[in-house]
């Protein structure tokens, strides 16, 4: 599970809406060995949510503050709202040989790259435009204004996933959830899988 006694660094990102969280989730519950790193929001809880579980919920001056000490190994604004990884806990998990996965966006992962080259990067697509708006309305948490801000971003993310080392689309979940697992297996095998990188799919998707 891990090189030379360091943990392996999985890092998730994907457009609002995409399946992302789900898929992790249910990642995570098949594969145990995994930690996840809850990141700080400044966002308000989701019915359900609860603070250091999804995430640690904290006012913007707490967050600018700890993001100027240099705690974030990454942050990032986000629909609005900010959002950062802590450098401390995630550097400790990987140090002591436990896998670490992130669940954060582009931007994030594109820090996370630089500070941590090494990681393993996956982008996870919608398999259309269509379902991409039917599950953000899907969710009945968030605004119309919320829900149009998103979708108009949608595009501006889905331009990143070259950057990352994997593409993969949620279309059917359990296909899904095989590839992202089968991704973290090889890799600590040592393998690199044979993965599409979806160019037809991505620009359609932002051609919509």
């Amino acid at each position: 599970m891990s090189r030379g006694g360091k943990g392996f660094l999985f890092v998730v990102a994907a457009p609002s809406g995409a399946g992302k969280s789900t898929l992790v989730n249910a990642l995570l519950a098949r594969e145990p060995g995994i930690a996840l790193s809850i990141s700080h929001t400044t966002r308000a809880p989701r019915p359900g949510e609860v603070d250091g579980r999804q995430y640690f919920f904290v006012d913007r001056a707490s967050f600018e503050r700890e993001a100027a000490a240099g705690v974030f190994l990454e942050h990032a604004e986000v629909h609005g709202n900010l959002y950062g990884t802590s450098r401390r806990v995630v550097q400790g998990e990987l140090a002591a040989g436990r896998d670490v996965l992130l669940e954060i966006d582009w931007q994030g992962a594109a820090q996370i790259r630089r500070s941590e080259p090494a990681c393993v990067s996956v982008f996870i697509l919608p398999p259309s435009a269509a379902e991409l708006e039917r599950r953000l309305r899907g969710r009945g948490s968030d605004s119309e204004a919320v829900i149009e801000r998103r979708l108009a971003n949608s595009r501006g993310e889905i331009a990143h996933a070259h950057e990352f080392d994997f593409i993969l689309v949620n279309d059917r979940f359990e296909d899904a959830l095989d590839e992202l697992a089968g991704i973290v297996e090889a890799v600590r095998e040592g393998r690199r899988p044979q993965v599409s990188r979806h160019e037809d799919l991505i620009r359609a998707l932002l051609a919509s």
